[in-house]
């Protein structure tokens, strides 16, 4: 049978792998188990699971994606499925209207869906923050918008980058550090009406579930990133 882990990324590369995942058991009406399919239900987003199971399972990533595939399951848990081709298919399937109203009702949020003026600052650090590009990139990104309140999340909210973006604006903004669990977190910030991304495919689904909103993100060399091509998005805006 088809089945996706837990063990090979967090929640973000979970999210991708299994969207792609359920794109082809849409297709091909495979059965399948999902690694954090509670969490991604309670964003509004039910993952396809159909009725076939067979004998043949063969390893899926990015270069057989594509492929006609005939009655085989998948082994999809060694790939990350962050190419620009895939990633386009993600994106278009969480903009399917069915998907977006049910994301939409699912968010406890969603009365601020256009009825804010907020700026959301996503700040990854943590195990790859030699990689972050910076507090002079979310604040050329806020140089860039007129904002009433500032939200922040972050997995290291004492570090420099976040106390010197706190203190540029403390005194004329309300600045407040998110602590929620991953689903409420990407549900509140997906409501603010101007979203700064840092890398990662956690803070990429926040852009891309943010549905009413501006996004911003850092630009990344695709031959050097530690991340897959998940931010080439219609209407994005890459500050370098």
């Amino acid at each position: 049978m088809t089945s996706t882990t837990k063990k090979n990324g967090r929640y973000g590369n979970q999210f991708i792998r299994n969207i792609a995942v359920s794109l082809l058991a849409e297709k091909l009406d495979l059965k399948v188990n999902y690694s954090s399919e509670k969490e991604t239900s309670n964003l509004g987003i039910k993952l396809f699971s159909g009725e076939k199971i067979f004998e043949k399972t063969i390893i899926l990533d990015e270069k057989n994606y594509f492929d006609n595939h005939f009655e085989v399951n998948f082994d999809p848990n060694k790939a990350y499925f962050q190419n620009k081709e895939i990633i386009n298919k993600i994106f278009e399937f969480l903009h399917r209207e069915t998907i977006m109203n049910s994301v939409i009702m699912h968010n406890p949020f969603k009365e601020r869906y256009k009825n804010n003026n907020d700026a959301y600052i996503h700040i990854r650090l943590g195990d790859v923050a030699s990689k972050n590009p910076g507090s002079e990139y979310y604040l050329k990104a806020l140089n860039n918008i007129d904002f009433e309140n500032l939200y922040i999340s972050t997995d290291s909210k004492n570090h420099k980058i976040v106390t010197t973006i706190k203190r540029k604006y403390r005194n004329n903004k309300n600045v407040n550090i998110i602590e929620r669990g991953k689903i409420q977190t990407i549900q509140f910030a997906s409501t603010c009406k101007h979203i700064i991304l840092s890398h990662g495919s956690y803070s990429a689904i926040i852009g891309y579930l943010a549905y009413f909103s501006d996004v911003s993100y850092p630009y990344y060399d695709k031959e050097n990133s530690w991340c897959g091509e998940i931010f080439n998005i219609p209407n994005w805006k890459e500050i370098k």
